[in-house]
């Protein structure tokens, strides 16, 4: 194996303010000669490589803007310089140039991803501008990768400082929750038989109650948050007249918090007064072991929920799944239904089969006389709205 020639041409001046390094690729030393003077006169630093088989080496590290190479050479051709430079420095267009240019050849150039194809004799004019050309397109896809760099990292900074933000704001709606208790009324007497807790804050970025429970998801502070909300719930359970039961909402990933289950945690001491009442945020699908945990929630003392019965597949699907002692019925039912038939037809429905099944009913959203009025004709059991007390901190009488 020969070995190969490298020349290299001399830099006169600092490499900055050369127009482009460019590396010329050809077997006929004469050519290659005359295309260096050629580039050279107009601005640009040129290495020359007459063995293309030491393409390898020199391809390491960032040292070219543009290569061009001919097509036809003895060892490494031109298209096995343009995948060389592919797999070393893909980012390098590459120009091929050719003395016996045929469609078959022009079109493997573009194919195989050739910057441009030329045919010799190439005038010095167009050699000069197809390489000043090579040379800024790669420089824009340089800087275009380097900005893309930049964002992203800036991105990710970004959304890290968020994170941190949202976890300051978090802590602070924590340490100023409390719990609002709205009451669930008998239709019979019309008296208090429960109160549901709902979760508040005086931190006014997470004041609704949503944005509350969104940050601690995106923060995987669910713990957290439910922890606190069934401690309090517990100590105010002390000040609620024997006899009355208290409404928790738990998010389907609290099922699976094992603080739920001790039998020493504040809530299970209490848990005979206390229903339990799950939301589908998240699928119920998604929590391992549902029924034997359904069971050692139900073993404490606890009774089960289930919300937005009536709102169409989930609360069925919840239905299903938990076997519950009390079913909620979906405030899109109740909205209007003393002049809606095919609304009053559904909460009978649903208020007769659950009776038969021995489970208690509650209808929630009531704001006028006339919803309550027909409800309780319709037999449901308890009723849950404006209309009977806004949710406050105290246990405020309906």
């Amino acid at each position: 194996m020969s070995v190969p020639k490298l020349v290299c041409l001399p830099v006169p001046r600092p490499a900055e303010s050369w127009r482009g390094r460019v590396l010329l690729v050809d077997d006929d030393a004469q050519l290659l000669h005359a295309w260096r003077r050629v580039l050279r006169t107009a601005g640009f630093a040129v290495e020359i490589l007459e063995d293309s088989l030491a393409l390898a080496a020199l391809l390491r590290g960032d040292k070219f803007e543009a290569v061009v190479t001919d097509i036809r050479m003895a060892g490494l051709d031109g298209f096995g310089v343009l995948r060389a430079v592919r797999e070393a420095a893909p980012e390098v267009p590459v120009v091929l140039a050719t003395g016996s240019a045929d469609l078959r050849s022009a079109i493997q150039a573009v194919e195989a991803g050739a910057f441009r194809y030329l045919q010799k004799p190439v005038g010095a004019k167009e050699l000069a501008d197809t390489v000043g050309e090579a040379v800024r397109m790669h420089r824009m896809s340089r800087a275009r990768e380097e900005a893309f760099r930049v964002v992203g990292e800036e991105t990710v900074q970004a959304r890290a400082r968020a994170r941190i933000e949202l976890g300051e704001i978090f802590d602070r709606a924590l340490e100023q929750r409390y719990m609002a208790y709205q009451p669930m009324c008998d239709r019979k007497t019309g008296e208090p038989w429960a109160y549901e807790a709902l979760l508040r804050t005086a931190e006014p970025q997470l004041a609704r109650p949503l944005d509350f429970l969104a940050a601690a998801e995106d923060l995987d502070r669910l713990v957290d948050l439910g922890r606190a909300v069934r401690n309090d719930v517990a100590f105010a359970l002390a000040r609620i007249p024997e006899g009355r039961s208290v409404f928790v909402n738990l998010h389907p990933l609290d099922l699976q918090d094992e603080d739920l289950y001790d039998h020493a945690a504040p809530l299970s001491r209490v848990a005979p007064r206390v229903v339990l009442e799950i939301t589908e945020r998240a699928s119920l699908a998604d929590v391992p072991e549902l029924s034997s945990r359904l069971e050692r929630l139900r073993a404490l003392g606890f009774r089960i929920a289930v919300d937005d019965l009536g709102a169409g597949f989930a609360g069925l699907a919840s239905f299903a799944r938990l076997r519950p002692e009390v079913v909620k019925i979906d405030m899109s039912l109740v909205r209007g239904v003393e002049s809606d038939p095919v609304r009053q037809k559904l909460v009978d429905s649903i208020t007769h089969a659950s009776h038969d099944l021995g489970i208690l009913v509650v209808a929630e959203g009531i704001e006028s006389a006339a919803e309550r009025d027909v409800l309780a004709a319709l037999e449901v059991d308890l009723l849950q709205g404006y209309l009977f007390g806004r949710p406050e901190r105290a246990f405020a009488a309906p």
